[in-house]
């Protein structure tokens, strides 16, 4: 039956016109895999044999219809269309065929995130609101519960057959709808005003993608290219995400050379405000959704290099930030620019990027290696008031290993702290908008929460989905600050896909801070040990069609205090449970 279909499909290929018993033909070239089988074409007919081959024996041939292109065989070979499928049939919205004129073909994808949360992380009191004797301290209860909904829908309609090469143009846009509900212990956490209570519904949607996409040239007979592309588009510096990871608006030219051996991206882009509470591009905001914050980036990649299997790249960024002509409150009512820490004066930073990434394999290790130096200027300072220096580091390097289903892992970060908060040098390694995916990613307990540093100022020590500790007001809205604690962490991991289906992870990481002199400033407190804690947490992650379309996720995590952590809180253990669901068409 197969070697009859395949058959089918080379006549079907060959052919231009029916053929009819009887009628005389032209001469219809013929491959040598149809001459070959009985029963094709009838004698009657007259057909061109391949050179040096004797002729075959002919029978009757089934009837069929010519199609106009490659994208009509599925349907001539009688496979339904089923729209909801996104594998099996013949899915117009999932580009097996154009959808109208000769090659323009439209892709749908639907994503729907819900994530359902419990946490234990410190929490500020509020004095006047608290219902509880004996509060008049810094801290409340601690206990949270938050739910997220994303609905990503994504639409791209694009020209040209791209097997292999770009397309010639291509137009998409990117909506999120965000559902998030919040609910805390204690008032005047979630808001300002304290009267509105201890519980938080929002809802807000984002556009984080609006582009225009234009291939400019073919360089080679494989395909490298050049293409231009303008508007709202996501962007990543680096393999992991640790210096930018964000979708602001801008304009890039990016392109490929040496069969895809080389792959560069030269851009401007502009950060767009914010939604504070879902974190989304928010253009909506004032008259004017635009940041006086541009990211100048340009990023080199060269395959196999130093290494067979081993990708490197190089990195320079400009980040030019300008905020300075009002005070910026967040929709809660909190201060955000500037940050309620230190001086709190309007600041403006120039500072650039230099850096090296590499991700692949060396023999039989699998390693990511990366490696930044922050280098410019800033006025005023966080604590000074007065122009300051910035000169900060920042590195990480994953190195794993498989043995058969087992992946073991082993973790070092290192972002610099600043050791002088008062003179006129900031040496805090701060990321433009960092989302790393390293040492167990938003499974990790100090990498999802955002634990904030109660009597020391309305900031928070790392951000949710951010590892440094940089003391930003809020990760979305906020500015880089380079006079921080840095970070120092050793990790071990593992992965166990026990299963196609279901995989199994487990991470312990040892967090310092690499100065507490910032921190001691910020608290008005001495003797600030360095040892924030070990960070425990384990995942289990189940995929029922073992693909992509459904996602089932059970994490776990908690920070055993150290005594840093602990003169900085207490001794209680902050803890996170969550539930997420991923379903995608």
């Amino acid at each position: 039956m197969a070697s009859r279909a395949a058959a089918s499909l080379v006549a079907l290929l060959l052919a231009t016109q029916p053929v009819l018993a009887g009628q005389a033909q032209d001469c219809v070239a013929v491959g040598e895999e149809l001459r070959r089988r009985p029963g094709y074409p009838p004698p009657a007919h007259e057909y061109c044999e391949p050179e040096g081959l004797p002729p075959a024996t002919w029978g009757e041939l089934p009837d069929f219809t010519a199609v106009p292109d490659r994208w009509r065989i599925v349907s001539a070979l009688g496979y339904p269309e089923r729209l909801w499928d996104p594998y099996n049939g013949n899915n117009v919205l999932k580009g097996d065929r154009p959808a109208f004129g000769k090659d323009w073909f439209v892709a749908l994808n639907i994503i729907s995130d819900s994530t359902f949360e419990g946490r234990r992380i410190p929490t500020p009191v509020a004095i006047p609101t608290s219902p509880d004797s004996g509060t008049l301290d810094q801290f409340g209860r601690p206990e949270q519960s938050a739910f997220t909904e994303n609905l990503i829908t994504e639409f791209v309609l694009y020209k040209g057959e791209t097997v292999f090469k770009p397309p010639d143009y291509e137009f998409r846009i990117l909506p999120v709808f965000n559902l998030t509900r919040v609910a805390v212990e204690e008032a005047g956490f979630l808001r300002v005003d304290s009267t509105r209570g201890a519980t938080r519904n929002d809802a807000f949607v984002g556009i984080q993608g609006l582009f225009v996409d234009k291939h400019l040239r073919n360089v080679s007979e494989r395909y490298d290219f050049d293409s231009l592309r303008v508007g709202i588009q996501p962007m990543t510096a680096d393999f992991r995400g640790f210096l930018f990871q964000d979708s602001p608006v801008g304009i890039r030219l990016f392109g490929t050379r040496d069969n895809n051996r080389w792959q560069y991206n030269l851009g401007w882009f502009r950060r767009i405000e914010k939604d504070t509470n879902s974190g989304l591009n928010d253009i909506t905001e004032n008259s004017d959704p635009l940041r006086d914050d541009d990211v100048f980036l340009f990023n080199l990649y060269r395959q196999d290099f130093p290494f067979l299997g081993y990708t490197s790249q190089v990195v320079v960024a400009h980040n030019a930030n300008d905020e300075t002509d009002e005070a910026f409150i967040d929709d809660n009512g909190f201060l955000t620019r500037p940050a309620a820490l230190g001086v709190q004066r309007l600041r403006r930073y120039d500072v650039t990027y230099l850096g090296y990434n590499g991700d692949g394999h060396i023999g039989r290790w699998n390693v990511t290696a990366s490696a930044y130096y922050a280098l410019g200027e800033e006025t005023p300072a966080t604590f000074n008031g007065n122009k300051s220096d910035i000169a900060a580091a920042f590195a990480a390097l994953e190195l794993s290993r498989d043995y058969d289903w087992i992946r073991i892992r082993g973790t070092f970060v290192y972002g610099s702290g600043d050791d002088d908060p008062y003179d006129d040098r900031s040496t805090g390694y701060d990321a433009i908008f960092e989302n790393p995916l390293i040492a167990g990613a938003d499974t990790s307990f100090w990498i999802r929460q955002a634990v904030p540093l109660i009597g020391g100022g309305r900031v928070a020590l790392s951000q949710p989905n951010g590892l440094l500790n940089s003391l930003r007001s809020n990760k979305g809205q906020g500015q880089s600050n380079f006079t921080n604690p840095g970070l120092l962490l050793l990790g071990l991991g593992a992965d166990l896909d026990l299963t196609p289906k279901l995989r199994v992870s487990f991470n312990v990481n040892q967090l310092r801070f690499d100065d507490t002199a910032v921190l001691e400033a910020a608290r008005n407190q001495g003797g600030i040990d360095k040892n924030i804690g070990q960070d425990l947490s384990a995942s289990l992650t189940y995929r029922p069609f073992t693909s992509q379309n459904v996602v089932v996720r059970l994490a776990a995590s908690a920070l055993l205090p150290g005594k840093g952590y602990e003169a900085l809180f207490d001794d209680d253990i902050p803890f996170s449970v969550l539930f997420n669901l991923v379903l995608a068409y």
